[in-house]
């Protein structure tokens, strides 16, 4: 089933990762609702005109897709975007939905250790690792936050890379594989919030 999406992006790293995201949605686009290069251009508005852009193309979604780069927490929009995403929003008689949020990974100088690094347990199992330095806070607070935890392995205590967190973090190659896997799930999670301790605000 499609879902309305919205992405969230920093535009001068990750524009064409953007393009490349709805062109893999395929007629699935079509219920896209954030920025495309068709887009005019905000950049001489104001912050409140802005504001009120972004929460209309939000409002009606139900999955917002976070494109994460390296100079991601330069942007001034984000982290605010992904809190409205998180919120509970009424407007008239109608109340939006917590939106299902999940990152994907912009692959840098070839490959995804940037932030993802990888390490082999006492166990055996190799384990990814997050370098939460170049994540927001809302992001971070909404990752392993499964209540309870389900461990994929009770030595090591791992969980499922896709219902361990609330927010899942998805290298691009995979999510363009197949987009519609991982906003289903986000979507999933949305619909289950009692099943993880959310953080709502930046």
């Amino acid at each position: 089933m499609a879902h309305k999406t919205f992405i969230s992006y920093k535009y001068s790293e990750t524009k064409d990762l953007r393009d490349e995201i709805v062109k893999a949605l395929g007629d699935d686009a079509k219920y896209y609702q954030g920025e495309t290069s068709e887009s005019p251009d905000l950049s001489d508005k104001t912050t409140d005109y802005i504001k009120e852009k972004l929460k209309d193309m939000i409002y009606s979604t139900s999955v917002t897709i976070v494109v994460i780069s390296p100079n991601m927490k330069l942007s001034n929009w984000i982290d605010w975007e992904i809190e409205y995403s998180l919120k509970q929003i009424k407007r008239g008689d109608r109340t939006s939905g917590t939106n299902g949020v999940l990152g994907v990974v912009m692959k840098y100088n070839g490959d995804y250790s940037w932030l993802r690094p990888s390490v082999e347990n006492s166990d055996g199992h190799t384990a990814i690792l997050t370098n939460d330095d170049y994540l927001y806070e809302i992001i971070h607070k909404n990752r392993f936050n499964q209540e309870p935890p389900e461990y994929t392995c009770d030595v090591c205590k791992n969980v499922d890379a896709l219902t361990g967190s609330y927010i899942s973090l998805i290298n691009e190659e995979n999510f363009l594989e197949n987009p519609n896997k991982y906003i289903d799930n986000a979507y999933d999670k949305s619909k289950n919030t009692s099943n993880y301790k959310l953080t709502r605000k930046k």
